[in-house]
């Protein structure tokens, strides 16, 4: 999504909650908001996070304070992202020893056995049949990213 998509979502999502339109929404509210987001809080850590967007402690929370708050936890889940993909890559890259770009499907075989030993001949064949698509026997940068985190 970009900035402007996201920009809009959120502004959904504060209007659905702010039913009387008067340009706030109650910080009871926050959690519930968080948890659509896809941000699970509770307890002492959703009352950090509502005491530091409600600094006033008037309990409600404009359309900006929400914004800043929902951002906070878009750009965590981004940078997480970005993390796991070097990660990958590093991985990819060791696998790959001649820097041909690719890997063969065995050692792609080697390395889904090694994170679940409890894959079957037959769930390992059809894994790889999927994601070796064209049948060439080996597996690109993309494929391995999309194969390891979808």
């Amino acid at each position: 999504m970009d900035k402007e998509q996201i920009s809009t979502v959120l502004q959904q999502t504060f209007d659905a909650f702010d039913v009387d339109k008067k340009g706030y929404i109650g910080t009871e509210m926050i959690g519930t908001i968080l948890d659509m987001l896809g941000t699970q809080l509770a307890g002492d850590e959703l009352q950090t996070v509502i005491s530091e967007i409600d600094e006033d402690g008037n309990g409600e929370v404009s359309f900006e304070e929400f914004a800043k708050l929902a951002a906070r936890f878009l750009v965590e889940e981004e940078e997480d992202t970005e993390a796991i993909q070097l990660e990958l890559k590093g991985a990819f890259r060791l696998y790959d020893r001649e820097g041909n770009g690719f890997i063969t499907t065995e050692v792609l075989r080697e390395i889904l056995r090694e994170l679940d030993d409890n894959l079957s001949d037959d769930d390992l064949d059809n894994m790889i049949d999927e994601i070796d698509a064209d049948g060439s026997g080996t597996v690109d940068w993309e494929e391995f990213k999309a194969v390891m985190i979808g």
